[in-house]
């Protein structure tokens, strides 16, 4: 089974892999060059840790190549669900204890990145949103246990920004004491 990649996230990709061959790659081809000049080559240190970034970069670019080449293309702005949560979809999710609201995307595993709210595919917490909707209430298990949240609103450009936000607010942040 082909890994699922909004296409966002693809060019996302596109654009460091551009990154590694029309900069990166150029950069330690000439300290390669540079650290040959200086002798012998068995005791550079220059020379052996210019040829170890070169190994790094030459593995992320393969890595990259592959993962394009390979990936299934979702261009979530076709996607009509409505108020369903589905891939690629943004969330806005109310933990039912704390009140506390968080924003996440669903995306690819290969584009997860929670720093940033993205969200893989795979993890239990997309696992556990995909399918429902606008105004349910989901639990899923964490590390640290069992949480409870309120689906708040659903975004579904793949951008994670859109004009349509709900006004419907948590259930459970209503209910629960601040």
């Amino acid at each position: 089974m082909r890994a699922p990649l909004t296409t966002h996230g693809a060019a996302r990709l596109r654009d460091e892999l551009e990154h590694l061959k029309s900069v990166k790659r150029p950069a330690v081809i000439s300290a390669i060059a540079e650290a040959r000049a200086h002798g012998d080559l068995k005791e550079n240190a220059e020379y052996h840790a210019a040829r170890e970034q070169q190994g790094f970069i030459e593995g992320r670019i393969q890595e990259l190549e592959y993962t394009l080449s390979h990936a299934q293309l979702i261009d979530v702005s076709t996607l009509n669900a409505g108020s369903r949560v589905v891939f690629g979809a943004t969330v806005e999710l109310a933990d039912c204890d704390s009140g506390d609201e968080v924003t996440y995307q669903i995306v690819g595993d290969l584009e997860a990145d929670i720093k940033k709210g993205l969200v893989s595919v795979s993890s239990p917490l997309a696992r556990a949103l995909i399918g429902k909707h606008e105004g349910d209430t989901v639990t899923i298990q964490a590390p640290a246990g069992t949480r409870d949240y309120d689906i708040v609103a659903v975004l579904d450009d793949g951008c994670g920004t859109t004009g349509a936000t709900s006004t419907r607010r948590s259930v459970c942040t209503r209910l629960s004491p601040r």
